[in-house]
């Protein structure tokens, strides 16, 4: 998988890119919408397309796993057959959920023992199942099995918790370079950067993860909690660190402004929940500020949430109506605020990746940072 980087911002570390896989190219930096189950909640796949212009989704191993299951999903012939996408999909292990699961599961040096969140039946992940079920899921990015430490957790933990994933890492390396891709295109395999907080593991961690030397790294374990210039301070650090010309993805983050302080210090890639999650309490995101979209001074405005965004769903109906929908528990609300704010993260990296072109994206960030943080 061919990482090509076009150009280096001179006064950060922000870099635009191309990275290739089969089902086409992606621009970086990127963000990437989170289908969890196969689905970007309240969206379509036209409108992924079509709208928010995304190159790139996420699905996720833990809950693909449980249902519709492996059988389904092979017999679709993989998940781009199953939800009719043809673009770029990145799995997550799981090993995020077995994070959340922590009264539901228990941690051992072969893997994890889980109770279903849906009914309670009982599973085991080890690093082997997880790599074949990525297989069987058919994404083009498969994420490596790992543990996220909880924050806050002491140095002994989170020690522990490190080199517990990267003895995983091996063993996730062994089991996908012995099989062959299912459905006739190609993966990669990603591994991802622990540690927690502390300096001396994460740059411990980081040195690991570049001697695997695989296409694409990623950084977990932040955005969990801890101060964002925590979660700044170990992305720099470990930037410092993975390889130049590899993509990298900070994994889970975040808020505009966490994404574009996180791409001059260097990251490629993004996923988060929040545009949708907030989308559907009525939090809007555009180019001048923050809206909450229930608020009753949006009734009588008729003007576009943001008609800076080339987005059909978004421009075409007026604050005031979609303050209608929400007041009145409409779901067309809630798809048309996903929309929105999905098409607003698109918008954003890809008017980052523009300025790092044109050389101004320092400038560019600062400014842009001061209006998408304000609230309207």
């Amino acid at each position: 998988m061919p990482f090509k980087i076009i150009t280096k911002d001179a006064h950060s570390g922000a870099r635009a890119g191309i990275l290739k896989t089969d089902h086409g190219d992606i621009q970086t930096p990127i963000f990437m919408p989170v289908g969890t189950l196969g689905t970007v909640k309240a969206t379509q796949q036209r409108e992924l397309e079509k709208d928010i212009k995304a190159q790139i989704i996420l699905g996720n191993t833990y809950h693909l796993y449980l249902r519709p299951g492996m059988d389904i999903m092979q017999k679709a012939g993989g998940l781009h057959k199953f939800i009719n996408w043809n673009r770029p999909i990145l799995t997550d292990s799981g090993g995020y959920q077995v994070y959340s699961l922590s009264k539901q599961r228990k941690i051992t040096e072969e893997g994890v023992i889980f109770s279903s969140h849906i009914d309670g039946s009982r599973h085991f992940f080890t690093p082997e199942s997880i790599m074949n079920t990525e297989r069987q899921i058919g994404a083009d990015i498969m994420m490596a099995f790992d543990e996220c430490p909880p924050y806050p957790c002491d140095y002994k933990y989170a020690k522990n918790s490190m080199d517990l994933t990267h003895r995983w890492l091996k063993r996730c390396i062994v089991e996908f370079d012995s099989r062959e891709p299912l459905y006739g295109y190609r993966q990669i395999l990603a591994p991802i950067v622990q540690g927690s907080i502390y300096e001396d593991l994460r740059k411990s961690s980081a040195e690991f993860v570049s001697e695997q030397n695989r296409e694409l790294n990623a950084i977990g374990g932040l955005s969990v909690g801890e101060p964002h210039e925590m979660m700044y301070k170990m992305t720099d650090l470990v930037c410092s660190i993975l390889p130049i010309d590899k993509p990298r993805y900070l994994m889970g983050v975040g808020t505009p402004e966490n994404i574009l302080e996180s791409i001059a210090l260097g990251i490629d890639m993004f996923d988060c929940v929040m545009p949708t999650r907030n989308a559907r309490h009525g939090l809007l995101y555009t180019e001048n500020g923050i809206i909450n979209i229930k608020n009753a001074k949006w009734k009588d405005d008729f003007n576009p949430v943001d008609d800076s965004l080339d987005c059909y769903l978004s421009n075409n109906h007026s604050k005031a109506y979609l303050n209608h929908l929400f007041r009145s528990k409409e779901i067309l609300g809630l798809q048309i605020a996903s929309v929105h704010n999905l098409s607003f993260y698109l918008f954003l990296v890809k008017e980052a990746r523009k300025h790092i072109v044109e050389g101004d994206f320092s400038v560019w960030k600062e400014e842009m940072i001061k209006k998408i943080t304000l609230r309207i």
